[in-house]
């Protein structure tokens, strides 16, 4: 018999055949890539949620420690205080101080308002404006007054008034009219509604704090600055002159406890707590404010918490 010629149908159908393989083995391939990815995404999602928590359960004990530290000595709280710890894969640093060594915003007087206003570079013309519309705010009104403040929110355009109460939180500032904006995100940062005394703790304010105090100069102010943590009360009293009427030593029952939780994978989470202490309870302290910071690389810009 004579040996048949492969016919051409079926070269096309070879060919036909072997363009599928090729496809089903793209499309597998592809799906090798896309599982891959996900398992890899799956697991990074999940270390960082392992990180997340582990930052919360290690913020929370660096609270604890910082109460620890703030109550271990009774009657010798100090005003401020630094430590850090290492857990596993974290290194956590904490720094506390005492909260009445920012100026708080429903006891402090005018003057000392007007002084830190002016140390940002506001005239003291305006300054002493700004502190009327501060006092102005949260001041209550007398049955039967009038109200002084209100028609200057109308004439701003405003569609409310001052509160005539304590101001309820830092940012609140904000609405108080005429205040500029750069001026109070200057003045933001050196602000408490959490310490309850009208004086500024001088041995854990900021140097912005105690160049706002009637009376103290540059001079003084460093002087101060070297010498405030051993000074005895009653020598610190006589050199500050007219600020010692401003000024107090004793720390007050809030703190703020900022704490820096950073991993060896380069991430980190920072928290700033403000407790109050309470004695003869259950429980030693109060929590009044929590606020985080966004879960981030070291190489990632951060902002700066209040």
């Amino acid at each position: 018999m004579l040996a048949t010629k492969p016919r051409a149908n079926d070269k096309r159908g070879d060919g036909f055949l072997v363009v599928a393989v090729l496809w089903i083995v793209a499309a597998l391939a592809t799906l090798a890539v896309i599982y891959t990815v996900y398992v890899n995404e799956t697991a990074m999602s999940f270390a960082d949620h392992n990180e997340r928590l582990q930052a919360q359960g290690l913020a929370m004990a660096a609270v604890e420690l910082a109460v620890y530290h703030l109550t271990a000595i009774p009657d010798q709280r100090p005003s401020q205080g630094r430590f850090s710890f290492r857990e596993g894969s974290a290194t956590v640093s904490v720094a506390f101080s005492s909260e009445n060594g920012r100026v708080d915003l429903n006891f402090a007087p005018k003057i000392v308002f007007a002084g830190l206003f002016m140390a940002f570079g506001t005239p003291q013309d305006a300054a002493l404006d700004f502190a009327d519309r501060i006092v102005g705010w949260r001041t209550p009104l007398n049955a039967g007054m009038p109200d002084s403040e209100a028609p200057l929110y109308q004439a701003a355009g405003k569609t409310y008034g001052p509160r005539h109460g304590p101001f309820q939180h830092v940012n609140e500032l904000g609405l108080v009219v005429d205040l500029p904006q750069w001026l109070i995100d200057r003045a933001l940062p050196y602000l408490t509604v959490f310490s309850g005394r009208p004086e500024v703790n001088v041995r854990s304010a900021a140097p912005e704090v105690l160049a706002a105090l009637p009376g103290v100069t540059p001079e003084s102010l460093n002087q101060l600055l070297a010498q405030r943590e051993a000074i005895p009360a009653d020598v610190l009293r006589a050199q500050l002159g007219m600020a010692a009427n401003y000024i107090t030593l004793q720390p007050s029952a809030g703190n703020r406890i900022d704490v820096d939780v950073r991993f060896r994978t380069n991430t980190r989470i920072r928290s700033q707590v403000v407790v109050f202490l309470v004695d003869n309870d259950v429980e030693p302290y109060r929590v009044l404010s929590w606020r985080d910071e966004g879960f981030a690389s070291d190489e990632s810009p951060t902002v700066g918490l209040r």
